[in-house]
């Protein structure tokens, strides 16, 4: 004889039911008993009356799921997982999955994951953290930050991913770099001004690369000048505001995507074995968009608050580094160990002024004088090399130098022998 399984809600039917047999209650009291309404409790007291405990059993126990998959899509499943994706979490997996035809969802492919010990529920420890609101709208605040990983496990040198991800929206972008640099971040902030607009502020760590902590030096205090690094005055041109963070956790949007990038874009360079940074900027779009597809979210506001590029700004020499020269007497300037001529011309500054030289992103210079460019060339001069001015010894006296006699020694007179002289 077979063992029946039966739920708690089953065995309580199966009560109330048995009651109102023995005692003749009215089905509506039994209704009420069973929490459901008059007409369920025909349907439920029909079957009961032709079926007794067993007609209360659900008609789909032990039977096999219409949505079940069939063996082998599970073998196939778990095959190509530990093939190609071992180490990818269920969603990732599934994601992956299903680009190769196999369609599974996520809870399904983590349960068989676990069953087969392939994977295993990471727990983190829980901190309490003060909880801030997002910005309201798009382009109010855009966090900013370089994460250093093994991008290409051992396939290829270790660099940097450059990152930002906008508060409102969680809208990223990415670029890699062998080191989070100044050249680095700008490249990435041209590309965002270029396809969103100049951001209000830019969220970013205390690295010298954004600000520069330090004092001011006496020219800078003469000119009530703030020290400011390469970025910063980029961002002071563009007017964006810069907001220095105190800890990875105030800026916590661009961490966890990070995180994001060091799971999913690692597995992504694994599957197409790219091994530089060359190529992997060459797919890293692509692979942003996706991301920005899936977990990117509405703005509280519909108001983007991204300004416009003035038509007559030049990124190129708004991107650059700045560095103030004096013109010699002959019209020269030296910049990097370097000699540059200044050509004759209509707005031809005087000698002994002071000009400016821009270093662009792709290397070229550029010489300004009171906003206008000028005209120069290359010098072929030779650079003289720079003497270095030997350090003076410590000299020492030997031990017969009159500096180690004594003032008595120096000054004695020697008298003649008395006797000698008597003899004489």
């Amino acid at each position: 004889m077979g063992v029946m399984v039966m739920s708690r809600k089953e065995r309580s039917r199966l009560e109330v039911l048995g009651w109102k047999e023995r005692s003749g209650i009215s089905l509506v009291k039994a209704a009420e008993a069973m929490g459901v309404s008059y007409r369920q409790a025909k349907r439920i007291w029909k079957r009961y009356q032709a079926g007794k405990e067993y007609g209360l059993v659900h008609l789909g126990r032990g039977r096999k799921s219409n949505r079940g998959h069939d063996l082998e899509v599970k073998k196939r499943a778990l095959r190509e997982y530990r093939k190609r994706y071992k180490g990818f979490g269920p969603t990732l997996a599934s994601e992956k999955l299903e680009e190769d035809g196999i369609r599974i969802d996520h809870e399904t492919l983590r349960r068989w994951l676990i069953a087969e010990g392939l994977w295993e529920r990471q727990r983190k420890p829980r901190r309490h953290r003060q909880r801030r609101e997002r910005k309201p709208c798009f382009g109010d605040l855009i966090q900013m930050d370089g994460s250093h990983h093994d991008w290409f496990e051992g396939r290829g040198e270790k660099c940097c991913l450059m990152s930002m991800v906008d508060d409102a929206t969680g809208t990223t972008m990415a670029l890699m770099a062998e080191d989070e640099t100044t050249e680095a971040a700008m490249r990435l902030l041209q590309h965002w001004i270029r396809t969103y607009g100049i951001p209000m502020a830019l969220y970013t760590d205390r690295k010298n690369v954004y600000i520069l902590d330090r004092a001011s030096k006496p020219e800078e205090l003469f000119e009530g000048k703030e020290p400011m690094s390469a970025f910063g005055k980029v961002c002071r041109k563009l007017g964006i505001r810069i907001i220095a963070a105190r800890s990875p956790q105030a800026k916590g949007r661009v961490e966890r995507k990070h995180g994001v990038y060091q799971d999913r874009w690692v597995k992504e360079l694994r599957i197409k074995g790219i091994r530089t940074v060359a190529e992997a900027n060459q797919f890293v779009g692509t692979f942003t968009d996706r991301i920005n597809e899936k977990f990117a979210r509405e703005p509280a506001s519909d108001v983007d608050h991204h300004r416009p590029l003035e038509p007559a700004a030049c990124l190129e020499d708004i991107f650059c580094w700045e560095e103030t020269r004096v013109l010699r007497n002959d019209w020269t300037v030296r910049y990097e160990n370097r000699v540059y001529q200044v050509i004759r011309q209509s707005t031809l500054p005087p000698a002994k002024q002071k000009v400016t030289i821009l270093r662009r992103l792709d290397g070229s210079l550029r010489i300004v004088y009171r906003g206008q460019s000028i005209a120069f060339v290359e010098c072929k001069e030779p650079i003289e090399p720079v003497q270095k001015v030997n350090e003076r010894k410590t000299w020492h006296p030997g031990h017969d130098h009159p500096w180690r006699k004594s003032f008595n020694e120096l000054f004695k007179t020697k008298r003649p022998n008395e006797s000698n002289a008597a003899l004489t």
